[in-house]
């Protein structure tokens, strides 16, 4: 595990903190992706094996991409806002920072007893009593099957489905820089386990939706390639999701097509939102695309972040492609 300053523990010490509790509830960050909802549902199934009371919680009342709705489990998420029941321990899986846990902030994670964060993303300030980040995982949901392990669980059935679901989908079904040997690894041992991976390939990847195609169509066709073709970016209008019947979710497989096209670099994809602009940025190199998006007010990974522009959409254009020719060029 690389170093990181907020870590203060390692696993074996967070499941016995972790077995010490009840009343566990397990949250993710806002716009939870197959990572985030697989940590929560793998790690709830593993303790319940233990006999504790768990609860996953939304951080925000976002809906779930419809691709993951076949994760056991899911049916049971509240909105943060709505939970109403005891909150002995606070666990904030795949969030290193409040501000990402949306509406879990004060009402749980200030009301608990004692706070854990199991997660790869790096963060200045840590939010939680237990912090273990290891930016060096392919997903979280690896460390919560390291973590299920210590905490005895048999990780057979929904902890190997839901941890093989976070780990296919953070490294891109093994294609993204983040695919390292621990990542075959633990996919080895899920599927030893029981895992059945093509449930997985069918219900995220071959699961499209017609608007969803419809707009990766508007896409391609406004794509701007610069940079000698090292850079590509795109957008999508608030119109084009009303038009197409899309909701947020159909948008998600986009950036990976732009991203496919030979000789770019990093791709961009701008989603015009009600009062702001949101965009999603991709490297196929070791460009390191999280320094672009701190420059713009955003964040995540070397080859994967994203940012939020308070401002209309085709100033947001012009920003993010000066941004891009700047972080091909080495500025």
């Amino acid at each position: 595990m690389a170093t990181t300053p907020q870590t203060n523990t390692d696993l074996a010490a967070m499941a016995q903190a972790l077995l010490a509790c009840d009343d566990i509830v397990v949250c993710g960050h806002v716009s939870p992706d197959g990572d985030c909802l697989g940590s929560q549902l793998a790690l709830a199934a593993a303790l319940r094996q233990a006999g504790k009371r768990v609860s996953c919680v939304l951080a925000k009342d976002d809906p779930v991409d419809r691709n993951l709705l076949f994760l056991p489990g899911i049916e049971d998420l509240v909105p943060a806002a709505d939970f109403d029941g005891v909150v002995s321990a606070f666990v904030g899986v795949d969030v290193p920072t409040r501000e990402r846990i949306g509406q879990a902030a004060c009402g749980l994670l200030d009301r608990a007893d004692v706070s854990f964060t199991l997660d790869h993303h790096a963060a200045d300030e840590p939010m939680a009593d237990f912090v273990y980040v290891d930016p060096d995982a392919a997903s979280t949901t690896t460390l919560v099957w390291k973590l299920a392990d210590l905490l005895g669980a048999r990780r057979a059935g929904d902890v190997a489905l839901c941890c093989y679901t976070g780990l296919v989908t953070d490294t891109g079904r093994f294609q993204y820089q983040n695919t390292n040997v621990d990542a075959f690894v633990c996919a080895k041992e899920m599927v030893e386990a029981g895992l059945d991976a093509s449930v997985v390939s069918r219900e995220v990847f071959q699961n499209r939706s017609l608007p969803s195609l419809r707009l990766e169509a508007l896409a391609i066709e406004r794509m701007r390639l610069q940079n000698d073709g090292q850079t590509v970016a795109s957008w999508l209008t608030l119109d084009d999701f009303a038009r197409e019947g899309a909701i947020k979710a159909d948008a998600e497989p986009l950036i990976d097509a732009l991203r496919a096209i030979s000789g770019v670099r990093v791709a961009c994809l701008l989603r015009e939102q009600e009062d702001c602009v949101r965009g999603s940025i991709r490297a196929k190199d070791d460009t390191d695309v999280a320094a672009v998006a701190r420059r713009l007010g955003g964040g995540g990974h070397k080859a994967a972040a994203g940012f939020t522009l308070q401002m209309p959409l085709e100033d947001a254009m012009a920003l993010v492609e000066k941004a891009l020719a700047e972080a091909v060029s080495g500025e």
